[in-house]
């Protein structure tokens, strides 16, 4: 048997390569092979640090007899969901239609020809309160393959006819909402506060940082944001003592957490904190932002500048894996056992989420450290994750890249992240390396309904199976490559003046209008940029006299620390030659900001008319 997964990039493929599964990595050679056997495809999607993941794999992929069943009668693939996100919601998309259950891992039987036939998540070694074993469940599909071969090739059409007209009804373009319909979207959110613990809804409770995002964006929204993100602080959903937050909880008053560490969770929480700290100086806000940003500077950062996707929730003791235990000991006790480990593989959309917190949250609460941080994490992104030709490769290991395809969500995550670094003063040839990114994007759209594509067509296997999701609109636990791109977009016109990139903005949210405000908690990023556009733009530069370099620091007048907290939706910090070189660029909003008698000088303007300089904080 060949071992094809010793030697992946992905921590949780080389996890399951001494398995005696002969596991095949994603792409055509695994469907080539199942066809030329006539067998159906087992698709296994997972992660390195989900826990029901690494049950799976000790219960049935490491036992030799389930194995040999498996590699006689279907060809089998292993999958990251994080490397291959398009390939995860293609099949979590086809497996809605056989169970209201999703989650990871996620078990997909298929044709040859990759289209879904039957799908579940975990199924057990032995029979559990009536669900099927995983011997059970391989032996019912072989038969139906062998036997009833029609049958299951219908259910394989009818499956992907509904995914299509599911994908179709997904983007229907309706009207922008107006601050009213925004405003019943905040109501929506308020009526399933839970009014005893804070969070939405029961449990499994979740810390949907993107919904909170929406809420800091809305006046109407805040009191419940602050509450909720104050609530969530003193809850076990967080580490007391590294900081992070953990993925959800299993119980509504947050307790019994599955401790997996994500780096989105923790990029876009510390963006909510910094916010709720900036609108209203609670010191938990402010506590709680550093102990994120600790988290991610001390747990998660890499060497070479990037940061891991996540830390397991699982860790080894007393020769076991157990999970939680490592959390729930007390800290000096915690300090002689080893730590959980991390999945060290660097996602490129993931670590724009990250550079943009770090930049946007070192701005308002002056963490010089944390914009040199990003800094350092874009320039290694834009030095490996990024082709001669100017495409983005989806994912890194130390000194290896993925073959995976990038993502929207890779263009426009970095994007994104980019625009807050160069707003934080962090260089302004960040912004220009944002717009080559959000160009390739609408390049890559043409003249069709979507305003963005995935530059190079995105992965090729799902292209031919018929399974690719031109735009995945869905969001959840973090922005979809359809509204990060779009944020950058109508970033990149507050600083340009480029009414492209606002009408691009403009068409893309016109995608999901119908759907947002009904459902605004699978929505929230999508949100937050209606509500940017549905208000005129004001934006906020305050110019320092000198040289490149990044602003903050101990030096700083009170005009630039009232500037760190105005409220505008686009506040630049930069200095004199940074917007002379941001003006070269093509960003017209610096055009003749110059620092007024050696003084910082704010320059507060609407839709790009601005009022006179002011050099004194009282003023701005």
């Amino acid at each position: 048997m060949v071992n094809r997964l010793a030697d992946a990039v992905s921590p949780y493929l080389r996890a399951h390569a001494a398995n005696p599964v002969d596991w095949f990595p994603w792409g055509a050679d695994a469907f080539a092979e199942a066809r030329r056997r006539d067998v159906p495809v087992l698709i296994s999607i997972g992660y390195a640090t989900c826990h029901w993941c690494h049950v799976m794999a000790r219960e049935s992929f490491s036992d030799p007899v389930a194995a040999g069943e498996l590699n006689a009668r279907f060809v089998a693939i292993k999958v990251d969901r994080e490397e291959h996100p398009e390939v995860d919601a293609a099949y979590l998309s086809a497996a809605s239609a056989f169970t209201d259950n999703l989650g990871w891992p996620l078990t997909v039987f298929a044709t040859p020809d990759g289209r879904a036939f039957f799908a579940g998540t975990y199924f057990p070694p032995e029979p559990v309160g009536g669900r099927a074993t995983f011997r059970q469940v391989l032996d019912a599909v072989a038969d139906a393959w062998e036997n009833r071969r029609d049958a299951v090739q219908s259910d394989a059409a009818r499956v992907g006819e509904a995914m299509a007209a599911a994908a179709a009804a997904a983007t229907a373009v309706a009207d922008l909402p107006d601050d009213r319909a925004l405003d019943g979207a905040v109501e929506r959110l308020a009526e399933a506060e839970d009014p005893q613990y804070g969070g939405f809804g029961t449990a499994p409770k979740f810390p949907v940082a993107p919904v909170l995002g929406f809420l800091l964006a809305r006046p109407a929204g805040r009191e419940l944001a602050h509450r909720t993100l104050q609530r969530m602080a003193d809850s076990p959903l967080r580490d007391p003592v590294d900081g992070g937050f953990f993925r959800y909880a299993t119980r509504r008053d947050w307790s019994d957490p599955h401790y997996e560490r994500m780096l989105y969770d923790n990029a876009l929480l510390l963006d909510a904190y910094s916010t709720s700290w900036q609108q209203g100086g609670a010191a938990w806000a402010e506590r709680t932002a550093d102990g994120i940003a600790a988290f991610l500077l001390a747990v998660l950062r890499r060497p070479n500048g990037g940061f891991a996707s996540a830390q397991d929730s699982e860790s080894v003791i007393d020769g076991a894996r157990v999970e939680g235990t490592y959390y729930r000991v007390a800290p000096e006790e915690r300090a002689r056992l080893e730590p959980p480990e991390v999945d060290a593989k660097v996602l490129t959309g993931w670590n724009g989420f990250a550079i943009g917190a770090l930049s946007r949250a070192g701005r308002i609460l002056d963490r010089p450290a944390w914009i040199a941080a990003a800094r350092e994490t874009a320039d290694l992104l834009l030095a490996r994750h990024r082709r001669p030709d100017g495409l983005l490769l989806r994912a890194s290991l130390g000194d290896r890249v993925s073959d995976a395809e990038a993502t929207l969500e890779d263009y426009g995550g970095l994007a994104g992240g980019l625009l807050e670094l160069a707003l934080a003063g962090g260089g302004p040839r960040y912004a220009a390396a944002a717009r080559d990114l959000v160009d390739l994007c609408l390049d890559a759209a043409g003249e069709g309904t979507c305003p963005f594509e995935t530059p190079g067509g995105g992965d090729p296997v799902l292209a031919a199976t018929g399974l690719a999701v031109r735009v995945d609109p869905s969001e959840g636990a973090y922005p979809s490559g359809l509204s990060a791109t779009a944020a950058a977009a109508h970033t990149l016109y507050l600083l340009s003046g480029e009414r492209k990139y606002e009408r691009a903005a403009r068409e893309a949210m016109r995608m999901v209008a119908a759907q947002a405000p009904e459902v605004p908690s699978g929505f929230g990023a999508s949100l937050s940029l209606m509500s940017r556009l549905a208000e005129e733009p004001e934006q906020l530069v305050v110019v320092r006299p000198g040289g490149n370099g990044a602003a903050g620091g101990a030096g700083d007048g009170d005009l630039v620390r009232v500037a760190r907290r105005h409220p505008a939706p686009l506040v630049a910090l930069v200095t004199e030659q940074e917007a002379a070189d941001l003006t070269a660029d093509g960003f017209e909003l610096f055009a003749g900001r110059v620092a007024r008698d050696g003084l910082p000088t704010a320059y507060l303007c609407r839709d790009f008319v601005c009022r006179l300089p002011v050099t004194d904080a009282a003023a701005l």
